[in-house]
C-alpha cells in the first residue's frame, strides 16, 4: 500500500463520519478523529459525536482521539499532533491503514503537512493589552499575521486572544522544530450542496435539542465547570450556556446558534479550499451518492493511484 493513511474530510452535517466508518470497516481498519471538540468526555450531543455511527452490522469500528480529556481543559493542536502520532503508530503496527476523519481543518492539515509546533505559554501583558477589544477588532489583528497556526473556530474574543498570543509567540520566538513524519494520504472530501447542508444542520440541531443537549450543558455546569470555559468552546456550548445562565431566551439561543453553525460550515469549506490552494489534492465525492458507490469510488482511487506509483 503506497498510502500511509486515508483522510475523509468535509463540513458539518456532510455525512463524513458514516463514510469513514464504512470505509474503515471495508478495509478492516481503525479511525482517527480529526475533530477539535470531540476529544472532550461527556460533551457528546454538543460536539456531534454520533458514536452509534461507529457500529456497522453489530461490529464496532475502533476509533481514536474521542473522549480523551476532561471538559474545561484547553486542548490544542500541539497535543493533537502528539496524540495523533501515538494513535497512528498503534494502528500501523497492526498492519492496518488508518482512516483520518474530521472537520477541523487546522488539526487535519497539521498532521498531513507535518507542521512542527510547540506549546505556547500564556503572555499576561499581551492579554491585558487586548482586553476589551471586540471580536471584530481581534480578528483584524489576527489577520495581520502571515502564518496562522491555530486560528480555526475563533468565534469568541477569548479564543481570538489566544490565537493572537500563539502568533506573537511564533513571530518573536520561532519554535525549535521537532521531527514529524511526512505522511502520504489520499484525501477524500464530502461535497454537499449548500442548501441541503443548511437543511441537515437545522434538522440535526432540532434533533439534538430534543435528545437533551440543554441538559448536557446543565450537567457540565453542575460539575463545577465555569460557564466561561464552556463558552470558550464556541458554537453549541457558547449559545446553550448563555441560554442556561439566562443571557439568552430559548428562541434567541436557537436562531443565533443555527446561524453560527451555518457560518461555521462555510468557514470549514473555506479552509478546505485553502488546502487545495496550498497544494493538497482533495478528491470530492457527492454526498448524495449511495454509500456503496462512494466506497467503491474511494477503493478505485486507492488502487488507481497505487498502480500509477508502481
Amino acid at each position: 500500500m503506497k498510502y500511509d493513511l486515508i483522510t475523509i474530510l468535509g463540513p458539518t452535517a456532510s455525512g463524513k463520519t458514516p463514510l469513514a466508518t464504512a470505509l474503515a470497516d471495508r478495509l478492516d481498519s481503525e479511525i482517527i478523529s480529526g475533530d477539535s471538540r470531540q476529544v472532550y468526555r461527556r460533551m457528546d450531543l454538543g460536539t456531534g459525536k454520533d458514536l452509534a455511527d461507529y457500529t456497522i452490522n453489530g461490529r464496532e469500528v475502533p476509533y481514536h482521539l474521542i473522549d480523551i480529556v476532561e471538559p474545561g481543559y484547553k486542548y490544542n493542536v500541539f497535543e493533537y499532533q502528539r496524540d495523533f502520532l501515538k494513535a497512528y503508530e498503534e494502528i500501523t503496527k497492526k498492519g492496518k491503514l488508518p482512516v483520518l476523519c474530521g472537520g477541523t481543518g487546522m488539526y487535519i492539515e497539521s498532521v498531513l503537512k507535518g507542521y512542527r509546533l510547540l506549546p505556547v505559554p500564556e503572555k499576561p501583558e499581551l492579554r491585558a493589552s487586548l482586553e476589551g477589544k471586540t471580536l471584530e477588532e481581534l480578528t483584524k489583528i489576527l489577520a495581520g499575521y502571515k502564518k496562522l497556526h491555530n486560528s480555526t473556530d475563533v468565534d469568541t474574543a477569548k479564543r481570538a486572544i489566544r490565537a493572537i498570543e500563539i502568533e506573537e509567540y511564533y513571530q518573536q520566538q520561532p519554535p525549535e522544530y521537532r521531527e514529524f513524519p511526512s505522511l502520504k494520504s489520499l484525501i477524500v472530501g464530502v461535497d454537499i450542496d449548500r442548501e441541503l447542508r443548511r437543511e441537515k444542520i437545522t434538522r440535526r440541531l432540532k434533533q439534538r435539542l430534543e435528545e437533551g443537549m440543554v441538559e448536557e450543558v446543565r450537567g457540565l455546569l453542575a460539575e463545577g465547570i465555569p460557564a466561561e470555559n464552556l463558552i470558550y468552546y464556541g458554537l453549541e456550548y457558547k449559545f446553550l450556556t448563555q441560554y442556561v445562565i439566562g443571557k439568552l431566551s430559548y428562541e434567541e439561543m436557537f436562531h443565533q446558534l443555527e446561524t453560527a453553525i451555518h457560518q461555521f460550515a462555510k468557514r470549514q469549506m473555506t479552509w478546505f479550499r485553502g488546502m487545495e490552494r496550498r497544494g493538497f489534492t482533495i478528491h470530492w465525492l457527492d454526498a448524495t451518492l449511495p454509500m456503496k458507490e462512494k466506497i467503491e469510488q474511494i477503493i478505485n482511487l486507492i488502487n488507481t493511484n497505487n498502480r500509477e506509483w508502481q
